[in-house]
């Protein structure tokens, strides 16, 4: 085999994820009344990260 038999084969392995099985990344089991400084305060840096995020 030379060099460039190697780059031949096509990796067709992976599985895919059914669209109902996707999440958005947002987790929305928060309870404000457990919520606690430290919940807060990352709360608002989150928001502040998307507003820059979004800005671009």
């Amino acid at each position: 085999m030379g060099r460039d038999d190697h780059n031949k084969r096509k990796n067709n392995f992976l599985a895919q994820t059914p669209k109902n099985q996707k999440s958005d990344g947002i987790d929305v089991e928060f309870s404000e009344e457990f919520a606690d400084a430290e919940d807060k305060e990352a709360q608002a840096r989150s928001r502040a990260a998307d507003k820059r995020a979004h800005k671009r």
